[in-house]
């Protein structure tokens, strides 16, 4: 499920600020899928990657409406992001499984429109809930609640 690399974070503000960081190795298409129990910080995480490919939007779980599609609306962000990485991320698309009682839920509201899509990024929560339908190359995440505020973020 991941490739194996481990990082601690001590804090929602490290849980951010390693999302923040682990967004600037993307480059456009990648699909992220997040596992971990309620409340273990995926949701920290997406927002730290939004702030990391300069989304300055509020971002929320999109619980209830199961997606939301975020642009990357900062230009010169987006174009200093384009030169450093050759990326080409014009948005971010968040997806959450949590509700969902079939994968073919999400499959209905056209998300799997934006897996791979060069110039999209898309996290899913709950991404173990709808698994056999996310492409071969997601790129999973785990979060796991050590103590109170302490993750381990297995990718």
């Amino acid at each position: 499920m991941s490739n194996g690399v481990e990082k601690i974070t001590n804090s929602e503000k490290e849980t951010f600020n390693f999302a923040k960081n682990f967004a600037k190795k993307l480059k456009g298409g990648e699909v992220i899928g997040l596992v971990g129990e309620l409340g273990a910080g995926k949701t920290i995480f997406t927002k730290g990657l939004a702030a990391g490919l300069g989304i300055k939007k509020h971002i929320t779980s999109p619980t209830f409406v199961l997606m939301k599609v975020y642009e990357v609306k900062s230009p010169a962000y987006a174009k200093a992001l384009a030169d450093k990485q050759k990326s080409k991320v014009k948005s971010l698309c968040h997806i959450d499984a949590y509700r969902i009682k079939n994968a073919q839920d999400i499959t209905a509201i056209g998300a799997k429109e934006y897996f791979n899509r060069p110039n999209t990024i898309t996290i899913v929560e709950w991404a173990d809930k709808i698994k056999k339908i996310l492409p071969k190359k997601t790129k999973f995440v785990s979060i796991i609640n050590k103590e109170e505020d302490k993750r381990l973020i297995r990718y």
